[in-house]
């Protein structure tokens, strides 16, 4: 299952009249979730805080007395946005485990923190990318690899996947794929996409010894 910081507690939706008295963590998530449709729409070239404080329906002095800069900014709404994949699926194979983690990977990558991710990714310099290395990092990339990791020592001990398998990169190959051929190809990872995927790059690379 697929969740973020915001899933459990949706924000009530401010009427025209009452936008303006928001306060504390109400207006910080609302600054938050606009620089979030921000990034998936502009992009992170043409993210202004200006724009940001526009969309939240705010002053842009109340975004600036919080982050100083854009870049602290999007640091913040990514790890307060980003999805999580809860646990690993169990679904008794692990064929069946990959597609449908690969499908809540899809899921995670096409909602709104997904694409805002996604314009990090693509257009930052160097230097700005540094920045959310740590975010993308702990947030996405290692939880995403321990899920794979948790499936494939479990196809182990049930003798459907080669021993060593268990191996970084061997698990890195589903996020690394994913993100290249949704960056490089413009896949938007259709269900046959992730079956051919998982059925002639996955499991050849898991097949047990002599299998």
């Amino acid at each position: 299952m697929v969740t973020s910081r915001w899933t459990a507690a949706p924000a009530q939706a401010a009427s025209p009249a009452t936008s303006l008295r928001r306060r504390g963590p109400v207006l910080e998530r609302a600054i938050l979730e606009a620089a979030l449709d921000q990034l998936g729409t502009v992009g992170w070239n043409g993210l202004t805080m200006e724009g940001v404080a526009a969309a939240a329906q705010t002053g842009k002095a109340a975004v600036y007395r919080r982050w100083p800069s854009k870049e602290d900014l999007v640091a913040d709404a990514l790890q307060a946005g980003l999805s999580t994949l809860d646990a690993p699926p169990d679904r008794g194979s692990v064929r069946e485990d990959l597609l449908e983690l690969c499908r809540e990977v899809r899921e995670a990558m096409y909602s709104p923190p997904g694409f805002a991710l996604r314009s990090i990714i693509h257009e930052c310099d160097g230097a700005a990318a540094e920045r959310f290395h740590g975010v993308i990092l702990e947030g996405v990339v290692e939880p995403t690899v321990g899920l794979i990791k948790e499936v494939v020592r479990r196809g182990v001990e049930r003798g459907e996947v080669r021993s060593g398998a268990v191996d970084d990169y061997v698990c890195d190959v589903i996020p690394a794929m994913m993100m290249y051929r949704s960056k490089m190809c413009g896949s938007e990872w259709g269900e046959r996409d992730i079956e051919e995927m998982i059925d002639r790059v996955m499991m050849p690379l898991l097949r047990p010894d002599g299998g």
